[in-house]
């Protein structure tokens, strides 16, 4: 099980460049902050073990719920039609770290939520310090972004139809513009369902390895 101390959690908002309300917690204060994008199947709550352990690290963490989803489903349908749309998101939630005095922003970015930061990193290449990409990252060609990139998942991790999503990540990895690493795990658990496994502590440990690292503070 991963354990941390307690830490303050407060319930925020933010908007979007493009107008969209965003609901999130905030864990922590500090000047190294850490966004933390869902999944498809989780909302932001599901974060908390992971916030707190960031926590107890020397971080804040900023678990948001990604538009139509959780707290942040309400808004004009419209700004729903464009998926690539929630990029800004995964961008507001890092300028409210910064506005809050984080001096270095990460995101870890689980599945569904991987993706929409990689576009995020992507489009705005100096806003993203570290990048996680966590089962994700398979459709954004990371040759712009700036960012520090650990691309991490499990071996044997199949998506529908049961094809493998390695293949796919790891040629995009191959791409992408250094710095970078892929970390693979054992087992064929998804994305955040990874923390509920016995590589789960694995999972956190590499995560806070990359975060914490010499070269990983700006």
């Amino acid at each position: 099980m991963l354990s941390a101390f307690a830490a303050a959690q407060e319930h925020v908002a933010f908007r979007t460049e493009d107008g969209w309300r965003i609901h999130a917690d905030l864990y922590g204060t500090g000047d190294r902050g850490v966004v933390l994008a869902h999944g498809g199947r989780f909302h932001k709550s599901s974060w908390e073990p992971q916030a707190r352990v960031l926590v107890n690290a020397g971080f804040s963490a900023l678990a948001f719920d990604l538009r139509g989803f959780g707290e942040s489903a309400g808004g004009p349908p419209t700004l729903l039609d464009d998926d690539d749309r929630r990029r800004f998101d995964v961008l507001a939630a890092v300028r409210y770290l910064r506005e809050k005095g984080a001096k270095s922003v990460s995101v870890i970015g689980a599945s569904m939520g991987g993706d929409y930061a990689a576009e995020a990193s992507e489009s705005q290449p100096q806003e993203i310090d570290r990048l996680v990409l966590l089962a994700s990252g398979a459709y954004t060609t990371l040759t712009r972004s700036r960012a520090r990139k650990l691309f991490i998942l499990t071996r044997d991790d199949v998506m529908g139809g049961n094809v493998p999503r390695l293949p796919g990540i790891r040629a995009q990895y191959e791409k992408a513009s250094e710095p970078k690493e892929l970390v693979l795990l054992e087992g064929s658990a998804h994305a955040q369902f990874i923390f509920q496994t016995d590589q789960g502590q694995r999972l956190m440990n590499e995560i806070l390895r990359f975060l914490s690292s010499p070269d990983a503070i700006p």
